[in-house]
């Protein structure tokens, strides 16, 4: 079977960073694996500028990108591929039943997951692998499991089966403690389909499945639970009435789910004073007075009195955080406001000077694992910044692929 890649919500270029084990060197881009991407997607619709598509289409030629709505794309013309991937938003995945047709569902375009869900109906790949936020599993709080629930629904109505986990970079040995939930469904058609089915669930989470060939985890599990979403008659159904406790690590098979809370089992950290710039860095990213003293209290302990808007008094409460960061240990989350004065950006001791500063783009860069100034196409920093705080760990991806392509291989 070929190694053939289509990429949506391709961003900057994670997914194809990590399976193809991307190196820039004077500019340009050296793909040193053994995937051959046939088409991607990348749209912003809340901006005029495109920065993340420019980013990939610089990096990786624009030929086989689009920049167009996802939605406006016929499926049909998407190239036939061996593995789908995406990283797509965490939304509201709640439908209704339509006031005309008791079979038709509203409101399905203003979630990105139905454009993974149509090209999966319409191309059905052998293979996909999707990165999500960790709260996926648990949203909306008001229906715990749901919107899990009802990508699994989707994907069994097109012959899929599922394994999941959430996986801490930083805690396998990775510069990021960043967690994200990676979804590997496979189609029934394949050989692996037809192998996972003769193997426990159990065993699959613990021994036999994708996920813990790269990340291993403790042979023990802190809580368990088991639902399915064939018995539904339909999506909406489930939209309305289906809630599970979904954990870290899980497997649906023909619709039945099996899902564990697991601790990993690795022991190497990948510190944060490895990735610091060691030349002389720019002065605008050192700190000044005020701006120490602003972020000492940010990062601080505090209980502050309140009011609730009944007149009730409290008190608001945060514990402290590490100031500076700690350079022995890997990189918090970067989120996407990373570099302005706020208590989740990282400050650190600069390696010549010892003095504080903020984080280089190319250090934020190198904390996802991506090759050093790959966002540097011209955008400014502060959008260099955004696209790092949007991006997923390359190394993950790296890890998984690994496991994916001998999957493949093992293929007729």
């Amino acid at each position: 079977m070929k190694k053939t890649l289509v990429e949506l919500f391709a961003g900057v270029g994670g997914f194809r960073c990590g399976l193809n084990h991307v190196e820039l060197k004077d500019g340009k881009t050296i793909e040193k694996g053994n995937w051959k991407c046939l088409w991607a997607n990348q749209w912003e619709p809340a901006t005029k500028s495109q920065e993340a598509y420019d980013c990939y289409a610089m990096r990786f030629g624009d030929k086989d990108v689009s920049n167009v709505d996802i939605f406006e794309v016929d499926k049909h013309e998407i190239p036939d591929h061996t593995l789908l991937v995406g990283g797509f938003p965490c939304q509201d995945y709640s439908v209704a039943q339509s006031l005309s047709t008791s079979k038709g569902i509203e409101g399905k375009n203003g979630v990105l997951w139905w454009a993974i869900e149509e090209t999966l109906a319409i191309k059905k790949p052998p293979f996909v692998l999707l990165e999500n936020v960790d709260r996926l599993l648990l949203s909306p709080a008001k229906q715990r499991g749901r919107d899990f629930g009802m990508i699994l629904r989707s994907f069994y109505e097109n012959g899929y089966d599922v394994q999941w986990r959430v996986i801490n970079a930083g805690e396998y040995g990775l510069p990021q403690k960043r967690r994200r939930t990676y979804i590997f469904a496979y189609h029934k058609s394949t050989n692996y389909y037809k192998q996972m089915q003769k193997i426990s669930d159990y065993d699959v989470i613990f021994s036999k499945g994708m996920f813990v060939q790269q990340f291993p985890i403790v042979e023990s599990y802190g809580e368990i639970s088991q639902s399915s979403v064939a018995e539904y008659k339909d999506l909406i159904e489930v939209s309305n009435t289906f809630k599970c406790n979904f954990y870290n690590a899980g497997i649906m098979k023909k619709g039945g789910i099996y899902t564990v809370k697991v601790k990993s089992d690795y022991k190497l950290v990948y510190p944060l004073r490895n990735l610091r710039e060691e030349e002389k860095v720019d002065e605008k990213y050192f700190l000044t007075d005020a701006q120490i003293e602003k972020f000492t209290f940010l990062k601080g302990g505090k209980r502050i009195p309140r009011v609730k808007p009944n007149g009730e008094p409290y008190y608001y409460a945060e514990g402290a955080m590490p100031f500076p960061d700690n350079l022995d240990a890997p990189a918090r989350t970067m989120l996407t406001s990373e570099s302005g004065v706020s208590r989740t950006t990282h400050v650190i001791e600069d390696f010549k000077t010892k003095k504080l500063r903020l984080l280089t783009p190319k250090e934020c860069e190198r904390i996802n694992g991506f090759p050093d100034d790959w966002t540097n196409t011209g955008m400014s920093d502060k959008r260099r910044y955004f696209m790092m705080g949007n991006a997923l760990v390359v190394g993950v991806i790296e890890k998984i692929g690994i496991e994916i392509e001998k999957i493949i291989d093992s293929e007729k």
